[in-house]
């Protein structure tokens, strides 16, 4: 048995995590904000954040235009404008989308480089530090040094991420999410199960990344009922920690094909990632079945579901409704195979099987 693990955030979890932890904001004088249009003012988190470092004398300046599915190019131009304020440190508030643009955005700000040499993972200037604070509870970008880029010159998400990107705060408030709608709670909800589930399937695998994910899988299976009768107000917290321990999991497993066959339809659809997971999961599930029985049985066993009963549940509760231009297959497979969750999981690896498996998944 051989294995690493190495977290180097610092993590503050609980209501008022923000306020109590303002003196952790001390990483510097000028702090750049990154947060989405809308999120980051309706939650409270924003005001809070800019309290905090008002109260610890830091000056900051506040990007609020991250969309969804951020784009490299975008985050190149933020990054500029973060190295013109002479930022000493990056703050994104947000749900994944801001999260992982604030990552590009520490690069950029300290790197004039261009887009491509983000993927590269090699930057002569280091990156800026880093600090998270979630508004959805899903993607676990707070734990993890992946960020997801939209990279249109490819045409797909890409993503990037080393021991330099890791945040070196997160600060976890539940509070922040007990605004969302039921459908933004469902799909960021999915996005946080498929971590789980997906650390436990990935060949990289270890018994420290299982003891989180198993664990957070049980949390997950026994709020799966609430979840779908839409009685969330009191699963908040639980959401957040979920999605807090699946992130520090896949930050050392990383996702597999799963993610990697969804990718195609948030690019190319918008479908919202979690949704895109959760629709594809049938399939996969049949493909893990063939290939990593014995994974696929201990995923299951801690969720405390059968392969149809969960299957049948995301069915059930993450519909997707549009019909695919099936001439865009061989593209889509094409990509798959090019990601490199294609390659964790330990299934075959070739297009014209992902071609079989989206015709399977939309017939």
């Amino acid at each position: 048995m051989e294995f690493g693990f190495h977290f180097p955030t610092k993590i503050r979890f609980g209501r008022g995590a923000v306020q109590n932890n303002g003196a952790a904001l001390r990483l510097g004088e000028r702090a750049f904000i990154v947060t989405g249009k809308h999120s980051g003012r309706a939650s409270g988190a924003l005001a809070d954040v800019i309290a905090a470092l008002t109260h610890e004398k830091i000056e900051c300046s506040v990007f609020e235009g991250i969309g969804n599915n951020p784009d490299v190019e975008q985050c190149r131009v933020v990054g500029a404008q973060a190295r013109a304020f002479h930022a000493d440190f990056i703050i994104g508030i947000g749900g994944g989308s801001p999260l992982d643009a604030a990552k590009a955005v520490a690069v950029f700000a300290a790197n004039d480089i261009p887009a491509e040499q983000l993927f590269t993972n090699s930057y002569e200037s280091g990156v800026l530090p880093i600090v998270a604070v979630p508004t959805t509870s899903g993607t676990g970008s707070e734990a993890t040094p992946w960020s997801v880029m939209t990279w249109h010159t490819v045409k797909t998400k890409r993503s990037f991420g080393s021991l330099q990107t890791y945040p070196c705060l997160a600060l976890l408030d539940p509070t922040y999410t007990d605004s969302l709608p039921l459908a933004i709670t469902r799909s960021t909800a999915m996005d946080a199960f498929t971590h789980c589930f997906e650390s436990v399937i990935s060949v990289k695998a270890s018994p420290l990344t299982d003891a989180l994910s198993f664990h957070a899988l049980e949390r997950f299976g026994k709020l799966m009922p609430q979840l779908e009768l839409g009685d969330v107000a009191s699963l908040r917290d639980e959401l957040m920690l979920i999605s807090l321990l699946g992130g520090v999991a896949i930050s050392h497993t990383g996702t597999t094909l799963m993610h990697s066959i969804a990718y195609p339809l948030t690019y190319f659809h918008g479908t919202p990632h979690g949704l895109a997971n959760a629709f594809v999961l049938p399939v996969y599930l049949k493909e893990l079945a063939a290939y990593r029985p014995e994974r696929l049985a201990a995923a299951l066993g801690a969720l405390g579901m059968s392969q149809a009963e969960l299957a049948a549940y995301v069915q059930r509760n993450c519909p997707i409704d549009f019909t695919p231009d099936r001439t865009m297959f061989p593209l889509w497979a094409e990509q798959t195979a090019a990601q490199g969750g294609a390659r964790n999981t330990g299934t075959p690896v070739d297009a014209s099987h992902f071609e079989e498996l989206y015709a399977e998944i939309f017939q």
